[in-house]
């Protein structure tokens, strides 16, 4: 798992290193401001971290405990539910939710799990037939409409057959962008209800895909997401095409939601659970010279 995130960071790492070219034993606070920045992590959080160090040289230790402390809301507790677990998959156009979603699904199906997918986007036509080539890769069923059909229809029909027929999970594609900010909190909110009618309790989560690439202009969008919906979790894509890893500790300071998985890649497979501490750890280690453990502060 490690790998694969570290290798992801690959474009970040390149960025810090135009500033900060050689590894060491400590950095000062004008050096680490730097370097923060070009990582893409926002000015102000930046702020936050160093005003918070009493010290002229930060060490590997100081700066790892604080940057971890940025990302204390990581973890997840899944809710309590009855089977099918039921998620919704919510993202601006480009961010990469069906690719996500099928990496997802790939997932559980490699947990054993049946799998089945509502392509809930019918503001696309595209969106749809991406979904459906996913779909049958994966062999793995579908439930669609043509374009312009009622969404929540959609999640209604999935769910319905998804308590049917004893399928595990179900993940529903939805809207990433209609003709007002509105039309899409309206469309969100009666999928919501909808799925709630068809399955008491559903969706058992909701899960917004963010862009990497789009560094901290994301978080604006993400809490627009929220208001309409409420977010239980995040998932950020194309994290190995970036130079702006260092917005995650932006993201997940100011939203206070879990980071649920790294897009790591094209592949099904490229789905890696987000781990704080390996995260910090790839990022220090193109900083910081390796030290003895031992060595006191």
């Amino acid at each position: 798992m490690f790998g694969f995130i570290k290798k992801s960071l690959g474009k970040t790492v390149d960025a810090i290193k135009t500033v900060a070219p050689k590894k060491k034993k400590y950095f000062s606070k004008n050096e680490l401001e730097d370097i923060l920045l070009e990582a893409d992590v926002e000015y102000t959080l930046v702020e936050i971290i160093l005003n918070e160090i009493h010290k002229d040289k930060i060490t590997r230790d100081i700066l790892r405990s604080k940057l971890l402390a940025t990302l204390s809301y990581s973890s997840y507790k899944e809710p309590k539910f009855t089977a099918p677990f039921v998620e919704l998959i919510v993202g601006v156009n480009g961010a990469g939710k069906t690719t996500t979603i099928a990496k997802l699904a790939y997932k559980y199906q490699q947990d054993g799990k049946k799998v089945i997918l509502g392509a809930g986007d019918t503001f696309r036509a595209a969106a749809i037939e991406q979904l459906t080539l996913w779909a049958n890769r994966l062999n793995i069923p579908i439930v669609s409409s043509k374009q312009g059909h009622d969404s929540s229809s959609v999640a209604y029909d999935t769910i319905d057959s998804a308590k049917a027929k004893g399928f595990d999970n179900v993940i529903i594609d939805t809207a990433g962008r209609l003709h007002t900010q509105t039309n899409l909190a309206n469309e969100l909110k009666k999928i919501n209800r909808i799925c709630d009618k068809a399955h008491s309790g559903s969706p058992h989560r909701t899960i917004l895909i963010i862009d990497g690439t789009q560094g901290n202009s994301a978080i604006s969008q993400a809490e627009a997401f929220d208001n309409m919906i409420g977010i239980d979790g995040i998932i950020i894509t194309k994290l190995d095409g970036t130079a702006k890893g260092g917005s995650i500790f932006s993201i997940a300071y100011a939203l206070k939601l879990p980071i649920l998985y790294v897009g790591t890649g094209e592949q099904p497979e490229n789905l890696t659970p987000f781990d704080k501490y390996e995260f910090v750890d790839g990022l220090l280690d193109a900083l910081f010279e390796e030290t003895d453990k031992k060595e006191s502060l």
